[in-house]
């Protein structure tokens, strides 16, 4: 399936999307890196970059510690990754000498994933965020503090054949598309429309 966009936007956009089938192949550190540190660089309230991530290696000493944290049925696709990712944001922030609630912090966790996503597409790989984890024994079993928000877990790896997924995904592993702009982006209020209703062409 070929994703168009409806007006110009670079390539790169819209060939993101979240495969669940990955080839389970090790990540170069070179990768991991490249892809954090394009996440390093997204914009944030305050400039507190409030992101934090913690990461297993399929197969290393963390990795079934991670997969354990996912539903079952998230189970079956993601445990084939070649790395598990889970995305803390810090719940404050100083502010002028302050120590403040950041009230941002999960938007500002966004957009560094959202760095991370591409970046990581731009070198070959694919990455597929879930929702679908145990967040209580996250805290627990990471040791995350309570000053952190646990947000998401994301999968990255190369991407296989639809072959090697079960077979109750074997519909879904298509890129999906995306609602219009008309409903999407509005002036002044939800339902005013923001364009006239002539697309440019892309």
């Amino acid at each position: 399936m070929s994703r168009q966009p409806d007006y110009p936007v670079e390539p790169l956009f819209v060939d993101r999307w979240s495969p669940r089938s990955f080839t389970g192949e090790p990540v170069p550190d070179a990768v991991l890196q490249s892809a954090f540190e394009a996440a390093r660089w997204a914009p944030s309230a305050s400039n507190a970059q409030p992101w934090r991530f913690l990461i297993a290696r399929h197969g290393d000493q963390h990795w079934d510690r991670f997969v354990d944290l996912l539903a079952p049925r998230n189970a079956l696709w993601a445990s084939r990754a070649s790395t598990l990712i889970v995305i803390l944001s810090e719940l404050q922030v100083e502010r002028r000498g302050e120590v403040v609630t950041n009230v941002s912090h999960s938007f500002d966790a966004g957009a560094a994933w959202t760095n991370f996503a591409h970046q990581a597409l731009l070198l070959g790989w694919h990455t597929h965020g879930i929702g679908g984890f145990d967040r209580v024994a996250a805290r627990d079993r990471l040791q995350v503090p309570d000053s952190f928000a646990i947000e998401a877990m994301v999968a990255l790896g190369r991407q296989a054949g639809r072959d090697t997924l079960h077979a109750e995904f074997h519909a879904g592993e298509i890129p999906s598309s995306r609602r219009p702009l008309e409903e999407t982006v509005f002036a002044g209020g939800l339902g005013l429309p923001a364009f006239n209703q002539e697309k440019n062409a892309a």
